[in-house]
């Protein structure tokens, strides 16, 4: 297992960030660890983004990657900014090669068997499905299981509080993402409380499946 899906599995759990403010970002980075969350992928699509991975890369306690990572250059500025990690939602050559020349790990969207079999040519078995919901859900994550049983997944679209604990039941999902506990609103207003109480909710109830 490479680096990013070792983080994030043992997470289990990735909240997809939309910020506006860099300067929320220690506070949401405090907010998420204190609901049990210690990871997160920063989104490219704000201008803030990638000030907001620089302000929380290099912590001990959390680990910060990049999301909506679309092209060569951004893998360039996502690794300058110290993220530990990329999420595109889409399967790109150019951007998993960029990549592996920067010495990031990246989990590249996949939505079909052609995409999961050009990314297992790229020796990459760690695909974010995308988006889950619209795409079939835990029943896709079923069906693709049977010929790749080696792909492991990271569902995120269409995924929540109800069915995060029932997507990592399975053995193809090493790990969820989504933003319901990460509201933009709430980043945008100040309002970490509301981070936290969310993440910690999401930690019980993973938390409680697994017992």
């Amino acid at each position: 297992m490479t680096a990013a899906p070792a983080v994030l599995g043992a997470n289990r759990i990735v909240p997809v960030v939309v910020i506006d403010g860099a300067d929320r970002a220690p506070d949401l980075a405090d907010a998420l660890t204190a609901g049990g969350i210690r990871c997160a992928e920063i989104t490219l699509r704000t201008p803030a983004g990638l000030d907001a991975i620089r302000a929380t890369a290099g912590r001990s306690d959390f680990v910060v990657g990049a999301g909506t990572v679309l092209t060569t250059d951004q893998v360039d500025a996502a690794a300058d900014a110290g993220a530990q990690f990329l999420v595109s939602p889409g399967l790109d050559d150019a951007v998993i090669a960029r990549a592996a020349e920067r010495g990031i790990p990246i989990v590249p969207g996949v939505a079909t068997a052609t995409e999961i079999q050009r990314a297992l040519s790229h020796g990459i078995h760690h695909l974010k499905l995308f988006p889950a919901g619209l795409v079939g859900g835990l029943a896709a994550v079923r069906a693709f299981a049977g010929p790749f049983p080696d792909v492991k997944f990271l569902p995120s679209g269409g995924v929540s509080v109800d069915n995060a604990a029932e997507y990592l039941a399975s053995p193809s999902v090493f790990a969820v993402s989504g933003s319901w506990m990460v509201p933009t609103a709430a980043i945008s207003a100040g309002d970490f409380d509301t981070v936290r109480s969310l993440s910690a909710a999401a930690t019980a109830a993973i938390d409680s499946s697994a017992k």
